[in-house]
């Protein structure tokens, strides 16, 4: 019998004392916050995509050639699949070795990237050449003095 009546006290405390103990607390939100608004899904460029790059700073670091070059996107569509290659030829014709670069994502428009291609120095190298492709088509680089962001 005294479980019970101390089980019937313990309750009533229990009651009178919720109120108290909770009025500190911030009352719950009436409305959830409104999800983020979905991504739109925007379509590539298809055929020809027109990027501007700067001139390639090439250096020789250790055994290796690093080539530095910075590059915007100057089409009105994001470039899927972006892609730039390197290619070392000697005094022959012979490729002598080379790199290649793929953008992880869509290149936006407007959006400046850095791109560092490394090849293992070769006594042979003698000049390079680039070669800008995408996805869905070619891509007419345009070389320019300086890239300038858009704001």
């Amino acid at each position: 019998m005294k479980f019970q009546q101390r089980l019937a006290v313990a309750a009533a405390l229990g009651l009178l004392l919720a109120p108290a103990a909770f009025a500190g607390q911030a009352p719950a939100p009436a409305t959830p916050a409104a999800p983020a608004a979905p991504r739109k899904l925007i379509s590539p460029v298809r055929g020809e995509a027109t990027v501007e790059y700067t001139k390639p700073n090439t250096k020789v670091t250790g055994g290796n050639v690093v080539t530095v070059i910075t590059i915007k996107n100057t089409s009105t569509a994001p470039i899927a699949g972006f892609k730039l290659e390197e290619s070392w030829i000697d005094k022959t014709g012979t490729l002598s070795g080379g790199d290649t670069y793929r953008h992880p994502k869509p290149f936006m428009p407007g959006e400046i990237i850095t791109v560092t291609l490394t090849t293992p120095r070769n006594a042979r190298m003698a000049s390079n050449s680039y070669n800008f492709t995408h996805a869905n088509g070619t891509v007419k680089p345009k070389n320019v003095p300086k890239i300038v962001p858009t704001t």
